[in-house]
């Protein structure tokens, strides 16, 4: 793969901006900075765009995204809201996916910002400061979707993770469940996983109930359900509560292979109300939050920063609730 502007500026220990002053010698730069970008210009074999420099001064009408994988159940839906929008402002987009690598969120942010994108949305597993650094050298109108920024300098949009998993203990406590299981990975770095383990727990707390954690590696379903089966030889929870609806897919499989009953002996809760949810027998209940309107909005808020518009508040919060299926009601089983 060829370098980016991103890769020099690394090589060279420098800003994206400062190799951008002495490639165009549009401004003064100390001789021992100078020599360094151009070492690393040198080393690369790094060739500009010359038809993205030339644009520097002017608007390109595109919109970088960058995604951890385009092909998750979710990602078509959300991709198709930011697309309408865009249309709807012509903008054209470019769309990137980064497999949630952050050396590789890093080169991308770089690489479109080489191509001159007039903003970003961004969206990732995590948010670290490496990203808010990438971020500032970029100097980049930027929105994230679906990722959580808890110091609230950048603007975002999401749902209350924390609130929607209280929500989902309070409405399974409400059904009579003594004992609840969390699924999901576990990393500590501010994943929406672990805003939804934190509100699990405050729910769990509340309601003074028996909880578990099962804790994985990552969030697949080849992972989960291994995993799961051993835990439910163990002896199962009353519900279980999963960070995304492929593990509750691999949490109902897992329950079917040990005889459980959906939901008479164990009640199983998604998140996300991907198409997952209306394939797997029964029907999942899930937290439900429109991806379309994620991307939707997430979109529209990058038009507003780019246009100079009035903007209220830089946190946007979409709204959730539970949407009630066969995991969870008897009664919905024909």
């Amino acid at each position: 793969m060829s370098a980016t502007i991103y890769d020099v500026a690394r090589e060279a220990g420098v800003s994206m901006a400062t190799v951008s002053r002495v490639m165009n010698d549009t401004a003064v730069v100390k001789e021992e900075t100078k020599k360094r970008v151009l070492e690393a210009i040198a080393k690369l074999s790094y060739r500009p765009n010359a038809i993205a420099r030339g644009l520097a001064s002017k608007r390109t009408k595109t919109i970088g995204v960058i995604v951890p994988d385009v092909s998750a159940a979710f990602m078509a839906e959300l991709v198709r809201g930011i697309e309408d929008i865009a249309n709807m402002y012509h903008y054209h987009i470019i769309l990137c996916n980064s497999d949630g690598q952050l050396d590789r969120e890093k080169d991308l942010v770089g690489t479109m910002w080489e191509k001159q994108v007039d903003g970003l949305l961004f969206m990732s597993p995590r948010l670290q400061q490496e990203h808010i650094d990438t971020f500032e050298e970029a100097q980049l109108p930027i929105v994230l979707c679906r990722t959580d920024d808890p110091e609230g300098r950048i603007p975002s949009v999401n749902i209350n993770n924390r609130q929607a998993a209280i929500d989902v203990v309070d409405y399974l406590v409400a059904k009579g469940c003594k004992s609840i299981a969390f699924v999901g990975a576990q990393n500590g770095l501010r994943t929406l996983t672990d805003e939804r383990r934190v509100g699990f727990l405050q729910g769990i707390q509340r309601n003074g109930i028996d909880s578990q954690l099962i804790e994985l590696p990552n969030e697949t379903y080849a992972t989960a359900l291994p995993i799961l089966k051993n835990a439910f030889k163990q002896g199962a929870p009353r519900a279980i509560f999963t960070a995304n609806d492929e593990l509750a897919i691999a949490a109902e499989h897992a329950a079917q292979d040990a005889s459980l009953r959906i939901p008479e002996d164990i009640m199983i809760v998604g998140f996300d109300n991907t198409k997952l949810t209306e394939m797997s027998r029964p029907a999942l209940t899930t937290v439900t939050q429109s991806m379309y309107d994620y991307g939707a909005v997430a979109m529209r808020f990058l038009t507003k920063l780019l246009s100079d518009e009035p903007i209220s508040t830089y946190t946007v919060v979409l709204p959730h609730q539970i949407l009630e299926k066969e995991s969870t009601a008897p009664r919905l089983i024909r």
